[in-house]
């Protein structure tokens, strides 16, 4: 009997991210990690493409073509295509497609207004989803880091994400204090953007700045000197243009931003009470999501922090892995979890 209830109902950990979308599935692990993209044909609202394909079309299509990105700061902004890519991603991983009961766990920021809840809870139900938990980011976080989260000693997280930066301290199963701030790998491109418009005169794209954040940038000053040659349109004549960017120069232009993710990590310290203060100093800072991968940030944080400062195992997947472990173990993590909005249920 266990074994056909399995087959069709599914437990399912969705991270709906302002950069990328994952999916755990219970007994699974991750199967989908893709772009949080969609492309659309303004004159049919015809869905086109979603995720990867999405994402290449960025910058290059026509005119009647949107290349949408549904989230903005961790929030939803266009509710009509979040709907549409999560209900792309559950439809792929179901096994029946007349009928699947989908238990969903989704994450949240800890600052989300009840408007925002709302959105991500009627986002999941329209894209078919039976019944929703929604579990705050960091709490995500620190499962997808297997920290202690349910001891009595306090857990430091920063998860600096595409849209926001989520930092936490966590002890006894809750957070005990968090700061939200909408400045993450998002703000370090357009920070690029804005740098290389001023500097060179030149336009780029997303993708390009992107690009050199992830080749070339850092937080600190490197050993290695690194440089990478971008295209773009010069401003002043209209025309393709060539430079070369060094390391420095994509540091310089980040710095802003990362002193105030900085900045907040030392607000929520300093808000803490200090029992707690004295474990995150024995235990430590630990970072996660794609901000994290920035070369030297966990130096300049620690510098900074005065705090001994870790990046987690595979921090791009880390959130989605946390979700996988609340979903492997409902029962244990079940007071984490805001009250499903569905009441109907399937005893198994």
């Amino acid at each position: 009997m266990n074994m056909i209830l399995n087959y069709f109902i599914k437990d399912i950990g969705v991270d709906l991210g302002t950069a990328n979308t994952l999916v755990y599935v219970k007994g699974k692990g991750i199967v989908i990690n893709e772009p949080s993209f969609a492309a659309v044909n303004n004159k049919t609202n015809q869905v086109l493409a979603i995720g990867d394909e999405a994402k290449k079309m960025l910058g290059r299509a026509p005119s009647h073509i949107s290349v949408i990105k549904p989230l903005i700061n961790g929030v939803i902004s266009d509710f009509d295509m979040a709907t549409e890519i999560l209900s792309h991603y559950l439809k792929r991983i179901s096994n029946n497609p007349i009928f699947s009961y989908q238990r969903v766990v989704i994450g949240i920021p800890t600052n989300v207004t009840e408007v925002e809840r709302k959105s991500v809870e009627d986002a999941i139900i329209s894209a078919g989803a039976s019944k929703v938990y929604l579990l705050e980011e960091p709490i995500a976080a620190a499962l997808g880091a297997r920290l202690p989260v349910n001891e009595p000693t306090s857990n430091m997280i920063v998860d600096i994400g595409g849209g926001t930066t989520e930092i936490a301290i966590i002890s006894i199963g809750g957070t005990v204090i968090s700061k939200s701030l909408k400045v993450a790998g998002d703000k370090f491109n357009n920070d690029i953007i804005d740098f290389i418009r001023d500097e060179f005169k030149l336009l780029i794209g997303e993708p390009t700045a992107e690009e050199l954040k992830i080749s070339i940038g850092s937080a600190i000053p490197l050993d290695e000197k690194l440089e990478m040659p971008i295209r773009g349109r010069d401003i002043s004549t209209g025309l393709p243009k060539e430079v070369i960017v060094k390391n420095h120069q994509v540091k310089a232009a980040i710095n802003k931003s990362l002193q105030q993710i900085i900045e907040s990590i030392r607000e929520t310290i300093e808000k803490a009470p200090p029992e707690l203060v004295g474990d995150i100093l024995k235990r430590g800072i630990h970072l996660c999501g794609g901000g994290s991968l920035l070369k030297g940030i966990d130096d300049l944080i620690e510098k900074n922090i005065n705090v001994k400062t870790f990046i987690v195992d595979d921090p791009l997947t880390c959130v989605a892995r946390g979700k996988g472990v609340a979903i492997e173990n409902l029962e244990i993590y079940r007071n984490f979890f805001n009250a499903p909005i569905k009441p109907f249920d399937i005893s198994l």
